[in-house]
C-alpha cells in the first residue's frame, strides 16, 4: 500500500515537472451567433420567412381545394348510390380516383417546390450573412464562432453572443443602396 502511494506521488511529481516544460497555449477566443435568431429578427430574414409562409399557404390551399373536390365527389356517390346507374357510379368512382391521383401529385410537387424555395432563399441569406460573421470574427480577433442551434452546445455565456451585432450589420448592408458597377 505504501509502495503504491509512493508510486502515485512519483508519477504526480513527474507529471507536474513535465507540465512546466510544455509551452503554455493561448486560450482560444470564442464567439457565438444564433442563426435562427438572425432569421427571425433581421429585416431580410423576416422577408424570407414571409415569402416561405406565403408559398406554403398557396401550396396548402391548392391541396385543400383538391381535398374538397374529392370529398364532394365521395358525398355525391354516397348520397346518390341507390339512384345511380352502375355506369354513373363507376364514372364518379373514376373521377374520385383521378382527383386523388392529382391530389397526390400536387402534394408531392408542393413539397418539392417548398424544399427548393427554402434551400434557395435560406442559402442566399446564409451567403450574405457569412461574410458579415467572418468580418466580425476578424474585428474581434476570435478564433471560433459557434452556432448553438447547429452545434449541440448546451450553454454559452451571453457575453459571447454576437447575434445582435450580426443582425445590425446585416440590416445596414441590406438597407444600403446597391453599389454601382
Amino acid at each position: 500500500m505504501i509502495k503504491h502511494l509512493r508510486l502515485i506521488a512519483l508519477v504526480a511529481a513527474a507529471a507536474a515537472g513535465l507540465a512546466g516544460l510544455v509551452p503554455a497555449q493561448e486560450a482560444s477566443k470564442l464567439g457565438m451567433v444564433n442563426s435562427q435568431e438572425i432569421l427571425d429578427k433581421s429585416v431580410e430574414g423576416r422577408r424570407v420567412l414571409a415569402q416561405l409562409q406565403a408559398a406554403d399557404k398557396k401550396y396548402t390551399e391548392s391541396v385543400t381545394r383538391l381535398d374538397d373536390q374529392i370529398k364532394q365527389l365521395q358525398n355525391r356517390l354516397s348520397a346518390q348510390r341507390l339512384t345511380l346507374t352502375a355506369e354513373a357510379a363507376a364514372r364518379i368512382q373514376a373521377d374520385i380516383q383521378k382527383a386523388q391521383t392529382e391530389r397526390q401529385r400536387t402534394a408531392e410537387d408542393a413539397s418539392r417546390a417548398m424544399q427548393e424555395l427554402q434551400a434557395r432563399t435560406l442559402g442566399q441569406l446564409q451567403s450574405e450573412v457569412l461574410p458579415i460573421i467572418e468580418q466580425l470574427r476578424k474585428d474581434k480577433g476570435l478564433d471560433v464562432i459557434f452556432d448553438p442551434g447547429k452545434s449541440g452546445i448546451v450553454f454559452v455565456s451571453p457575453s459571447l453572443d454576437l447575434t445582435a451585432e450580426v443582425i445590425r450589420r446585416y440590416d445596414a448592408l441590406k438597407a444600403a443602396p446597391p453599389a454601382k458597377k
